[in-house]
């Protein structure tokens, strides 16, 4: 009699418990992120809710307003009734605005290259950028910037010793690659790599930044995901190649940002056409209409379509990024059209 009361107990606890989560949920969905214009939870701000006896815990990743946000909910969950507190751990990078990632469905397709002339060209519109180079597969934008192989400075700050990253162009960049032996592949798995991944992304001293762009690694690995999970993405820029091959793997990607609540805010198409220099006609080497599919099945917006331009490349090669080194190129045009989506999304009230 006695096991069978504890059994029925049990259930009614788990049954009250999982009510109780349902309600809190419900109560953070009325809550709006202004820049995305979606719910918190929808957008996978709320990592982790737990219910102990009549308290409620809360962890946030939260890129933008954020004491706004936590007012809200602190007042939204106080017409709980049988809440007796509420306590809220918020995670975020101190003095980074917004927190966006560049990501691909597989390699080769161009994505740090964007990354970087995206930072380029955010940083000529008088915005403060920082870039994350956490493919740790393929490490290239100290490169890209002119960088070469440097040292990482470490200095000795209030809340602990903290990476100084480097800073060229007026953008400030930490890169996995600065760790790395030259010409050694990272060989790094598991704790190791999971343990370096977050302390690029929490012991940086970034200063005040606008923007924090995040170079993913292509795929959807483990790597991936502790990025994704470990930091406050306000949303992904996915990266792809007019091929309908790319696109399939595009897809892939997209699937694992949903799993955790990432919204994509746009498409970019890479290596879209070939301008002909003689006569200015376009030819699409690669195919055409993938992105423009890819981002109507989305529902997101097709941020620019890429040219294939030669300087693209050897601008990379000598660390001098397109949008920089030729601003009335057709390719500078197009990253420039890309920032100007980027920032009509996230308004100037962002703080």
């Amino acid at each position: 009699m006695s096991n069978n009361h504890s059994y029925s107990q049990r259930l009614e606890d788990t049954a009250q418990s999982e009510s109780r989560k349902q309600e809190v949920v419900q109560l953070l969905k009325q809550i709006i992120e202004p820049t995305l214009k979606n719910d918190i939870a929808s957008l996978g701000m709320v990592r982790d809710l737990r219910i102990v006896d009549d308290y409620i815990y809360l962890r946030l990743y939260i890129g933008s307003h954020q004491q706004q946000l936590q007012t809200e909910i602190q007042s939204k969950l106080s017409s709980i009734s049988w809440c007796k507190k509420t306590y809220i751990q918020v995670c975020t990078i101190p003095g980074v605005r917004i927190t966006l990632a560049v990501s691909s469905g597989k390699g080769g397709v161009g994505k740090s290259t964007t990354a970087v002339n995206i930072a380029a060209a955010l940083k000529l519109q008088g915005a403060k950028v920082g870039l994350l180079d956490a493919d740790v597969y393929g490490p290239n934008l100290p490169q890209m910037l002119g960088l070469g192989q440097a040292d990482i400075q470490v200095i000795h700050t209030a809340t602990g010793d903290k990476f100084l990253p480097l800073e060229v162009q007026g953008i400030k960049l930490m890169s996995v690659g600065l760790l790395a032996e030259v010409n050694r592949p990272l060989a790094w798995r598991g704790p190791v790599l999971h343990k370096i991944i977050t302390q690029f992304l929490q012991d940086v001293e970034w200063g005040e930044l606008d923007y924090l762009l995040i170079d993913l690694p292509p795929g959807t690995g483990d790597a991936q995901i502790t990025i994704i999970q470990e930091s406050p993405i306000c949303g992904v820029i996915l990266v792809t190649t007019p091929q309908q091959v790319a696109i399939a793997d595009v897809r892939r990607n997209i699937y694992m940002f949903r799993q955790v609540g990432v919204p994509v805010l746009g498409i970019i198409e890479n290596m879209s056409y070939l301008i002909c220099g003689d006569c200015g006609s376009r030819t699409p080497i690669f195919g055409s209409g993938g992105g423009e599919q890819l981002a109507a099945e989305l529902q997101a917006p097709l941020l620019g379509q890429i040219p294939i331009d030669p300087y693209i490349c050897s601008g990379g090669d000598i660390g001098n990024p397109i949008a920089i080194g030729d601003r009335t190129s057709p390719a500078s045009e197009v990253f420039v059209k890309i920032v100007t989506a980027l920032e009509g999304t996230f308004s100037a009230n962002c703080s």
